[in-house]
């Protein structure tokens, strides 16, 4: 791997560990906020009784200890008067709560982000929730993971734990409580320490956003109250072990932990069920004793599924769950219950002859097509905008999202384990979780006592997400292996969890002591390369498993740039490539977009102003993010270095970015959306930049034959000057690919520039696949000898200037919409009216509302299409119906030679 220099390493993932919640709505994050004084709110949980039962508290008042003088004592007690204190959500940063309240404005717009004084968080924050009890006659427990970076504890005036035992955000801690809960109103009280992802085992930013100013400290995961009665079941799990390859049987182990709370020595009955399987057992357990209860098919034969559901990945198949329900009961009265979901499917990973990672999952190999996940900046929990993001990666046709470090809460996995969207989460880079072996990157050397704290997350992380069938490895380092003793302290903590699918030493192509090598690769491009980089077997290129890697710059669309950026700071945007770009990155290696602007300029011309700027940045964005994933797509079934993975970098940024990104904070859609979701879909048709080849991919399981596929050449004034066809193509299934045709090296009367159209029919000749690419008779040239960490220098650019001088196209369009309950679906028929023979080319269709604001999030079937005279296509857009604020949707037709306009659709 390259070694980054100190001033920089590369990026991370995406992804929140935890819950936050300040449950603010999409829209509200988007918008400025005019600042509002403080108000106090009272935050006050009614808490069940039920043996068994979980409540998690509602809510928050938070104050900065610099302006509280009164004692921990007074402040953990009931009927405190927190006047002028703020409100938080139950799951919330310091700095979102004050963001919710309308302290600062819009974080995300222009550089306001900087006017928010760091000093305020330099000191801990308290925050305080009332909760109340009906009766004592059950035990009462605090339980929570989630505080950043660590925190003293209080409950009704008395400290129950100090801050260095309750460190790191992923430990997960119990309290009892039960001598301290009175009946009616009680208080808890959290002091929470500042953050400091370099010097704590927390979670920090790496480079592909400015950094919150609290460094996200606070409580950004539930604190539950637990009821129970004298004997507590924790770590409820099943393991399973799947009949591979035949599917046909499934074997069911249910484990359990019991603990005796009492005094006294005590009996207890765990019962349990999954579907129409019970079983049960008797367990005696000293005073203050804890047995693991394990039910098997040996001794429950039910257990021994036949026929199992079997859960598959997005695409391969469907995704069944089963629930396990379990209860302890002592003298027939219920002390405890749990339930957990989990799916039944079986991952393997081994290295292939050429050291590369190759998942398979239930017995069938599948490329690994993913995005780093991100969670918002501020770790602001929102189920339907993380939903809208997973359905966004579906219809891109991913089937993995990697979550480096920001490991997000349990219904971001729930909601994974619906969709059939594999995830790949893990610790991250560049800060205190790899100290003891990063080089001159940041983050401290560890200390002894924070193995410790290492072993706890790794153990909480694990006992988590190992019935979620959705996640298919644990990533315990990034950038760099971990040591022996590091590396030990979590392979203990994973075997008894019970860990089901391969652990990976790294990110990065590199080795561990016990894990030994990685099988993954982290050998860039970050930054802008040429569609042609991707398919050398060498760096980046398509051949193993890239844990994270993209051209670098995702300029969003002219929508969302007048949303994120001040009018002088558009100015700047596209007349000054050497410029510091607030929304590029905080490291110094991507802080200007120069290498990305100087290659625009090169290949497609200088930009003329700011649209103009944009619509070339659409275009070399789909060209090349198409590039990327068809590469790799291309190369998934080669006998010789295959490639088995690929990470694009990243899936969404977690605030407005102009880098790293498949569609922006608001959801809108530009050309690394379409680019991405044109190479992955099903049964493809692809040019390919190193041998000129018409290669057929088919990621559907079942073969396809009978094919037809049609290649045509056109000069940029739409003159053709070649065109082939190729009938009887047949394809193999699971990403097997066919070579229709390969284009001659040069072309009579071919212009500089060109553009090739690729067409797949079906044996019916319906087609299937319709690819157009702009392409020149100079080819873009690379200097491999001087490839640095995040790119490979361009010599020479291709040419495609001629694309400028192509004439109008006008492009008709017909739309109307159809709703059923909160979905609608809005039809939109485009066609190229143009008398010659001009294409209309990347022609974009954006769903709008009346004031002519993007509809978002919106799917659809196809966009940025190519169009000849006399084609048309017809589109379909679904999206919420609430959407649209009650006005009639349009639709507004654009293209990079397509005058824009906007008709009605209702």
């Amino acid at each position: 791997m390259f070694h980054r220099p100190a001033a920089r390493t590369r990026l991370a993932t995406a992804a929140v560990a935890l819950g936050l919640l300040c449950t603010l709505s999409t829209s509200a994050w988007a918008g400025a906020r005019d600042a509002a004084p403080p108000r106090y709110r009272t935050q006050t949980t009614a808490v069940a009784s039920r043996a068994g039962s979980a409540t998690a508290l509602s809510g928050y008042t938070i104050q900065s200890t610099a302006k509280v003088t009164d004692s921990a004592a007074a402040v953990s007690s009931p009927g405190y008067p927190a006047s002028g204190w703020y409100p938080a959500g139950s799951r919330s940063t310091v700095l979102a709560a004050l963001l919710a309240d309308g302290k600062y404005a819009d974080p995300f717009y222009s550089t306001n982000q900087r006017q928010i004084p760091k000093a305020d968080f330099q000191v801990p924050w308290w925050y305080r929730s009332d909760f109340t009890v009906a009766d004592t006659s059950e035990r009462t427990y605090l339980d929570f993971s989630g505080v950043i970076s660590a925190a003293d504890v209080y409950v009704d005036g008395q400290q129950v734990a100090k801050a260095a035992d309750m460190a790191g955000t992923y430990t997960r801690h119990e309290l009892d409580v039960t001598s301290l809960v009175r009946p009616g109103t009680n208080t808890v009280a959290f002091r929470i320490q500042r953050n400091d992802p370099r010097k704590n085992l927390t979670m920090g930013w790496i480079d592909w956003l400015q950094p919150p100013p609290d460094e996200n400290m606070g409580i950004v995961r539930d604190v539950l109250v637990r009821r129970g009665g004298p004997v507590a079941l924790r770590d409820a799990h099943v393991v399973t072990g799947l009949d591979v390859p035949s599917l046909s049987t499934a074997d069911l182990t249910v484990k359990a932990r019991a603990r005796n709370d009492s005094d006294s020595p005590v009996t207890t009955t765990v019962s349990g069920s999954i579907g129409a399987i019970s079983f049960s057992k008797s367990v005696f357990l000293a005073a203050h004793a804890t047995k693991t209860v394990t039910f098997a098919p040996a001794e429950v034969p039910g257990l021994r599924l036949a026929s199992p559901k079997v859960w598959w990945p997005a695409g391969m198949g469907g995704q069944p769950l089963y629930a396990l329900d379990l209860s302890a009961s002592v003298a027939g009265i219920v002390s405890d219950a749990a339930h957990e979901n989990f799916g039944i499917r079986d991952v393997k990973a081994p290295l292939d002859s050429d050291g590369a990672r190759q998942y398979s999952v239930n017995g069938r190999k599948l490329l690994i097509r993913g995005g780093g996940w991100s969670p918002d900046e501020y770790l602001r929990w929102d189920r339907t905008y993380a939903e809208d993001r997973l359905k966004y990666a579906l219809d891109l046709g991913l089937n993995t999202v990697r979550l480096e470090g920001h490991i997000e809460p349990d219904e971001f996995f729930d909601l994974a384990d619906r969709y059939g969207i594999l995830t790949l989460p893990g610790w991250e880079c560049c800060d205190k979780w790899e100290g003891n072996v990063n080089g001159g990157e940041p983050g401290d050397k560890w200390t002894a006592e924070d193995y410790p704290v290492a072993g706890a997350s790794m153990a909480a992380e694990a006992a988590r997400l190992r019935d979620h069938p959705s996640v298919i490895s644990f990533l315990i380092g990034s950038d760099f292996a971990p040591d022996a003793t590091t590396e030990n302290t979590y392979l203990d903590a994973l075997k008894a969890a019970d860990w089901p699918t391969p652990v990976v030493a790294a990110a990065s192509d590199t080795s561990s002591p016990v894990s030994g090598r990685s099988g993954m690769k982290m050998s860039g491009p970050y930054d802008w390369i040429p569609p042609n980089y991707w398919y050398a077997k060498r760096e980046g290129g398509a051949t193993g498993f890239n844990s994270e890697t993209s051209a670098g710059p995702d300029i969003p669309t002219l929508d969302t740039l007048r949303r994120m950026m001040s009018a002088a700071e558009l100015d700047t945007l596209w007349k000054n490539p050497s410029a510091k770009q607030y929304h590029r990155s905080p490291s110094s290696t991507f802080s200007t977009l120069k290498l990305y602007d100087d290659a625009l300029t090169e290949r497609y011309g200088a930009p003329s102003s700011l649209t103009d700027y944009v619509r070339k940045a659409q275009l070399a964005q789909y060209e090349n993010v198409r590039a990327q994933f068809e590469a790799y797509g291309r190369n998934a079934s080669d006998s010789s270095k295959p490639s088995t993975g690929v990470v694009y970098w990243m899936f969404n940024s977690g605030w407005t970015s102009l880098h790293w990104q498949l569609m922006d904070r608001y959801l809108d859609q530009g050309g690394a959306y379409f680019g991405a979701k044109k190479a992955n879909e099903p049964l493809h048709v692809q040019y390919s930049y190193d041998d000129r080849s018409v290669v057929v991919v088919n990621n559907r399981h079942a073969s396809a034959s009978g094919l037809t596929a049609r290649a045509t050449l056109f000069s940029t004034d739409g003159t053709q000057k070649y065109d082939k066809t190729v009938t009887g193509v047949t394809v193999g299934g699971d990403g097997a690919r066919g070579t229709a045709l390969t284009l001659p090296s040069s072309v009579s009367g071919l212009s500089p520039t060109y553009l090739a159209r690729l067409v797949l029919s079906d044996s019916t000749g319906k087609e299937v696949s319709r690819n157009v690419y702009w392409l020149s008779t100079k080819p873009d040239t690379l200097d491999w000898d001087n490839t640095d960490w995040y790119y490979t220098p361009t010599t020479s650019y291709a040419d495609l200037k001629g694309l400028s001088a192509m004439a109008q196209a006008p492009v008709s369009a017909t739309a109307s919409t159809t709703s059923s309950g909160d979905t609608s679906t809005t039809t939109v028929t485009v066609r190229n009216t143009d008398g010659g023979r001009t294409p209309s080319l990347l022609t974009d269709v954006h769903l709008v509302d009346g004031a002519g604001k993007p509809v978002l999030p919106v799917r659809w079937s196809d966009n940025e299409v190519g169009l000849w005279p006399g084609e048309s296509v017809t589109l379909t857009a679904t999206y919420r119906t609430t959407d649209l604020h009650g006005s009639q949707p349009r639709v507004r037709v654009s293209g990079w030679n397509t005058p824009e306009r906007t008709v009605p659709a209702a």
